[in-house]
């Protein structure tokens, strides 16, 4: 729920509220008032994957990964007006390294342990669970793709002409709604799982009617 409501929270709420300009990415709002509402989300959802116990111990270890990489983000900070890929300390292109890690993992709990983890016996809603966590991996890596691309493929004279747009933070902000969609889903949150059954009805419904 958190990572669901930080990127509302720094981006529309702190315009809106706080009169701080949309920023480039999620990351550089360390570098304005919002910053303890950065760092401390950052900081619960690193510890909440610490003291997550997944199913064996190649999940317990994605978990500690994702901790570390979360920590990073809120500890080491990018560069304040600055390129991701054009840091000026150590400290900025280990944030960037951190993100990237941190993306990645929850790639992988969405592709990989989301959909293991559900019961060999589970109801039959498991397979619309599972079409949701993949999706929602698919999701995250299309974000990450969008956002290498425009990293590496363009010039940092092209990036900064395409800044006015925000193109990291939609990717970012994409990315992180993806996988809360994933999360709440494997969480049985409420609307997750109302949504899940109505999906799951309606399929069974349109397969009764062409049998």
């Amino acid at each position: 729920m958190s990572g669901l409501l930080l990127p509302i929270a720094l981006g529309p709420i702190g315009w809106w509220v706080f009169g701080i300009p949309i920023q480039d990415n999620l990351s550089s709002y360390y570098h304005t008032p919002l910053r303890d509402v950065f760092v401390g989300t950052l900081f619960a959802i690193g510890v909440f994957l610490f003291c997550y116990r997944g199913h064996d111990w190649a999940e317990n270890w994605t978990a500690n990964v994702g901790c570390a990489a979360a920590m990073g983000l809120a500890l080491l900070p990018l560069d304040p007006h600055s390129d991701p890929l054009l840091q000026r300390s150590w400290v900025g292109y280990a944030h960037t390294m951190c993100g990237g890690v941190f993306f990645l993992t929850l790639a992988f709990y969405s592709l990989v342990h989301f959909p293991r983890s559900n019961t060999p016996l589970g109801d039959e809603n498991d397979l619309v669970r599972n079409s949701v966590y993949r999706a929602s991996g698919i999701v995250i890596l299309f974000s990450l793709l969008v956002m290498s691309a425009y990293l590496f493929l363009l010039s940092p004279s092209q990036r900064a002409h395409l800044d006015e747009y925000h193109i990291l933070l939609w990717g970012e902000w994409v990315a992180v709604w993806a996988f809360s969609a994933a999360w709440l889903t494997k969480g049985r949150a409420l609307v997750a799982d109302l949504a899940v059954g109505a999906v799951a009805a309606t399929a069974n419904a349109t397969m009764r009617n062409r049998s």
